[in-house]
């Protein structure tokens, strides 16, 4: 089974709920097993500014559904919560990504693994590493916790 780490947002509604609601949703699907879940963490908006804050949590699942059909499950239950894109990266009930699935490295029209805005958000490497504190971005080999530390320390 592969390893796959799953990112949540919500900045709509009670964002608790809906993270929790989209957790059990999924895992109501016998082929994803949580394996661990990082803490849930309050964070502003990044790209589309004009949006109340982000509760955001990763969770880190065994499953053996091929990623293109894992991203459709995802979307799957994005819609079932009530989730409308109206505005590219505006306010969603809840947001569902992929971030890595175990050493995959993939760049099609539906799907990149990694997820290309990982570096990016210092919430996502934050729970990356607190998840797993000896996890490698496949496509360098480096330590996230190293590029965690790089960013912090650029701040």
């Amino acid at each position: 089974m592969a390893l796959v780490y799953i990112g949540l947002g919500s900045n709509l509604g009670d964002r608790l709920i809906n993270i929790k609601n989209a957790c059990k949703e999924l895992l109501q699907n016998s082929n994803i097993i949580l394996v661990k879940s990082s803490s849930i963490e309050e964070t502003d908006p990044v790209d589309y500014l004009d949006q109340q804050r982000f509760l955001n949590q990763i969770i880190l699942v065994k499953t053996n559904i091929p990623p293109d059909l894992l991203i459709k499950e995802l979307q799957r239950i994005e819609i079932s919560l009530g989730r409308k894109k109206t505005i590219i990266k505006g306010p969603r009930i809840i947001d569902l990504d992929i971030l890595l699935y175990d050493n995959t490295i993939q760049n099609t029209n539906e799907l990149t693994i990694p997820h290309p805005e990982i570096k990016n958000r210092l919430f996502i490497l934050k729970h990356l590493v607190e998840i797993n504190p000896d996890l490698i971005d496949p496509p360098t080999g480096m330590l996230y916790c190293d590029i965690y530390k790089n960013k912090i320390s650029q701040i």
